[in-house]
């Protein structure tokens, strides 16, 4: 056999912040937490898809998106051809919020810092938005009646798919085919997104060679 490949720059920072989570006390969440859910998945995905928060199944082990609502979730990338294995899977909040209430604003704020190195770490060309919590934060003010399903660009630029989160369809049967539906068409928003991307970078590098050009013409001349 041979030897290990050392871990990335990008996951050795995933595992820095999973583990700061599972030890965190930000919030009132962590008194009644089972387990912190710091997230799991493919460290070079281009996709990160980012949820509410844990549920009791996720709470008991740690692992996000295992309950029903993770099992439609499962489904819903089956039909695209994809797995779990092929994106990384977190939440707004870490900790199990009581009764599956909604999060509250100090909760998510607690656990802002943590997702933003999860972003940074992982660089995705696309967020996926699951439910109405996770829009907020990067499309502050968007109703998810009138964006999911459609690619947006938040204020700081990134690319987002927003979506409904597959627990409405497990209470709200019409809901289903709309998740299926917009799933449909997150292969086409990737590669959208990917090609907006590219195109900036090349852009950016045009401009970089052409000041370096500028200058070196008035060092000339």
């Amino acid at each position: 056999m041979g030897a290990a490949s050392e871990p990335s720059g990008g996951a050795m920072a995933l595992q820095q912040v999973a583990d700061e989570v599972r030890g965190c006390t930000r919030c009132a969440l962590s008194a009644g937490r089972t387990k912190a859910v710091p997230g799991e998945g493919n460290v070079r995905s281009d996709v990160l898809l980012v949820g509410e928060g844990p549920g009791a199944r996720e709470d008991a082990t740690g692992r996000p998106f295992v309950g029903p609502a993770g099992q439609l979730l499962d489904e819903l990338l089956s039909a695209i051809g994809w797995q779990r294995a092929d994106v990384f899977i977190t939440n707004v909040v870490k900790c199990r919020p009581p009764g599956n209430r909604d999060p509250e604003p100090v909760e998510v704020a607690a656990c802002a810092g943590y997702l933003d190195r999860q972003e940074r770490a992982l660089d995705p060309a696309v967020v996926v938005t699951l439910g109405r919590h996770s829009l907020q934060r990067y499309l502050p003010g968007a109703r998810i009646g009138a964006v999911h399903g459609h690619l947006r660009r938040s204020s700081s630029g990134q690319h987002v798919f927003p979506m409904y989160h597959p627990a409405a369809a497990l209470h709200q049967a019409s809901l289903r085919e709309t998740l299926f539906s917009d799933m449909r068409g997150l292969p086409a928003a990737l590669l959208a997104a990917r090609e907006a991307i590219g195109g900036e970078r090349t852009t950016a590098v045009q401009a970089e060679s052409t000041t370096a050009d500028d200058v070196e013409q008035m060092t000339l001349f």
